[in-house]
């Protein structure tokens, strides 16, 4: 489904390349139809906001909100492992299961990158990609409420994904997810303070496979139905 690799674009860093594929866009959704129609106009919006706005403009908002929140975080197990060990096994299955599927990435991106995560599941069978997004969909419906409590554009991208999800997300997950304080992207001292912070646990000695259900991501990725081809391109 290219649906999940326009929402991957639009999640991704702005680039000139992405800037004059923007247009093209609109036209991909509205063929598959998969993003609910409850969302389509905000998705319009964004896009737009890509297509027309100015390059550097666009990578300091995108920066902003991204690189310098840790809430915002663009990476799935650092909502539920942070720095800990369990995140690093993690990454090295998730890895093994892209490439055991006919999905190279390449050695600079990190497996639980979001819009790598979409990419793959665009390879995968509608029902089965749904699947998958609902095991992260608690993660995903936290993400879009704080960029919405930021009156971000980027909300609708996370909102669509949740409603292309099969399972609804866990309100007490989520809850838990948004406990974590927002910190001022332009306060570095609170930022590093952020980052040092431990992983988000869930639940009486929670550990391990964490809210995101990491394992059962892995699992459903190693009885993938279809393989696929090398990946002509990687996210940068």
């Amino acid at each position: 489904m290219k649906t999940f690799k326009v929402l991957s674009a639009l999640l991704s860093y702005p680039t000139e390349a992405l800037i004059e594929a923007a247009p093209e866009f609109a036209a991909v959704l509205d063929a598959e139809r998969l993003v609910p129609a409850a969302c389509r106009g905000a998705v319009e919006v964004l896009i737009e906001e890509i297509a027309i706005g100015d390059l550097y403009d666009l990578q300091e908002r995108y920066g902003l909100l991204f690189d310098r929140s840790k809430t915002l975080a663009l990476h799935l197990f650092e909502h539920v492992h942070g720095e800990s060990r369990d995140r690093g096994q993690a990454m090295v299955d998730l890895k093994a299961m892209y490439e055991n599927a006919g999905l190279a990435i390449a050695a600079n991106e990190l497996p639980d990158y979001v819009p790598l995560f979409l990419e793959f599941l665009a390879t995968q069978p509608v029902a089965e990609a749904r699947e998958l997004l609902g095991q992260t969909a608690h993660i995903f419906a936290a993400l879009a409420e704080r960029l919405g409590q930021r009156k971000s554009s980027y909300r609708v991208v996370f909102d669509a994904l949740v409603k292309i999800a099969v399972e609804v997300p866990r309100r007490e997950i989520v809850d838990e997810l948004l406990k974590a304080p927002d910190t001022d992207p332009t306060d570095l001292v609170a930022l590093d303070a952020a980052w040092e912070e431990e992983e988000v646990r869930f639940g009486p000695g929670a550990q391990g496979a964490g809210a995101c259900g990491h394992e059962t991501l892995i699992a459903k990725l190693r009885h993938a139905r279809r393989a696929v081809g090398p990946a002509a391109s990687q996210q940068q």
